[in-house]
């Protein structure tokens, strides 16, 4: 896959050109680029901005556009009105994915676009876009509207619409319970997707943001799927991000993780269940995706804390990491011993309404009673395997469900197992 960056450059590599660079080799697909200006910053300030001419801008995009198949477009700093016009009359014609990041101001203080460019953005740049991620700030100057409980997310982010793009994300909005949400705005739909906030000024996020963005769409994933991908990427980037210089931190990217990207995919497609609240039992949910081979639990990816209640809606309090879960990543590496391939799992409340559907599938299920563990397993604290084991110790075929009506002082459960985190979702789309 061929992914072109078209942006300005930053020799703090926290940003910009080299920023998609390290985003795209991280993805393994090959990173076209076009420069349309050279900026001088680092982690602590912005210095000057020597945009490119005209003729080597539209020199640079024919000699990609010639030579190379072209699968999705990133645009983030275009500067002044030339370079926005070149950019409009060399890709119009294109039909690949564009993703446009209109980055206004850099974190460290340079403005990236001059003031009387910005209808000429409008004008021209916003109609190219499949989508566009604009943060509130950004989506706030595009609109010539504040936000605010009068002018929703939802009515900002039409009036962008109507200017061309196909599709906007507004980024960055927050909402209670230490959450931050990004507000969707597809042609017939609209929604938010949240997540954990991270209470940390970076360098590079945005750029993180629009280039997973990209990634993502060009891979055929939906506008939903998208956001959530590029999401959970920039979360992760923030999180891992490192004091390289003097100033503000950058952002740091790890090689791709496609087992955390599942994972987190499906827990994110898990949250949005209508009524999935009702099935999250008192002891929290964990969703679990295992490695190759898992020789233990550290080789199982799960929510360092739990998918927890919070009235009618559920969120994820915690981080995927290998090890972090216990119970659920137990019963998956139990069950994979028999059955390798079956690679991931999560819990759910028991409930006898759920039985009863699963027993009229054709979901294959089996079940273990807890009143029957022997004295030696308790004082191991082995319950979860012993109960597993029990369960599938006669099973010529890979079961589906796996689940328990408790003991004293313990819960019930029912554990949905499958060969990877969406064929899960699908078996738990059927019993709830």
């Amino acid at each position: 896959m061929n992914l072109l960056s078209i942006g300005g450059s930053d020799p703090s590599s926290g940003a910009g050109i080299q920023s998609d660079i390290k985003t795209f080799s991280s993805f393994n697909v090959y990173c076209l680029t076009i420069i349309t200006a050279i900026t001088s910053q680092n982690t602590s300030s912005f210095g000057m901005i020597e945009p490119v001419s005209q003729k080597i801008l539209k020199n640079q995009l024919e000699s990609v556009i010639s030579d190379f198949k072209i699968d999705g477009i990133k645009i983030a700093m275009v500067y002044n009105s030339q370079i926005i016009k070149v950019l409009y009359h060399q890709l119009k014609k294109l039909k690949v994915p564009i993703v446009i990041d209109p980055v206004l101001k850099s974190t460290t203080g340079g403005s990236l676009i001059k003031s009387s460019s910005i209808e000429d953005f409008r004008k021209f740049m916003i109609p190219l876009a499949t989508v566009i991620t604009p943060n509130k700030f950004e989506a706030e100057i595009l609109s010539k509207t504040k936000i605010n409980a009068k002018n929703t997310p939802k009515k900002i982010a039409k009036i962008i619409q109507k200017m061309g793009a196909k599709n906007i994300v507004i980024t960055g909005i927050e909402t209670k319970n230490n959450q931050i949400s990004d507000f969707v705005l597809e042609k017939n739909n609209n929604y938010f997707i949240s997540g954990e906030k991270i209470s940390k000024i970076n360098h590079g996020s945005g750029c993180n943001y629009s280039a997973a963005m990209i990634f993502a769409l060009a891979k055929n994933k939906n506008i939903r799927e998208s956001v959530r991908f590029a999401k959970q990427f920039t979360y992760n980037s923030i999180k891992n991000s490192k004091n390289l210089g003097k100033g503000i931190a950058i952002t740091h990217i790890q090689k791709h993780d496609k087992i955390n990207s599942e994972l987190s995919d499906a827990i994110g497609q898990f949250a949005e269940i209508k009524n999935i609240c009702k099935n999250i039992p008192e002891c929290q949910t964990n969703f679990v995706y295992s490695k190759q081979t898992p020789k233990s639990t550290k080789d199982i990816l799960g929510i360092s804390g739990r998918i927890v209640k919070a009235g009618r809606q559920v969120i994820v309090a915690g981080n995927l990491t290998y090890g972090g879960s216990k119970h659920v990543a137990t019963a998956l590496l139990t069950m994979n011993k028999k059955f390798p391939q079956i690679r991931s799992a999560i819990n759910l409340k028991y409930q006898n309404a759920t039985i009863l559907k699963i027993k009229k599938s054709k979901l294959l299920v089996s079940s273990y009673d807890r009143s029957q563990e022997p004295k030696n397993v308790k004082l191991k604290n082995s319950t979860i395997e012993w109960g597993i084991k029990s369960a599938i110790k006669n099973s010529k075929k890979v079961l589906d469900v796996v689940y328990h009506k408790g003991s004293f002082g313990k819960e019930p459960m029912i554990i949905v197992f499958g060969e990877n985190p969406n064929n899960v979702l699908k078996k738990i789309l059927k019993i709830i």
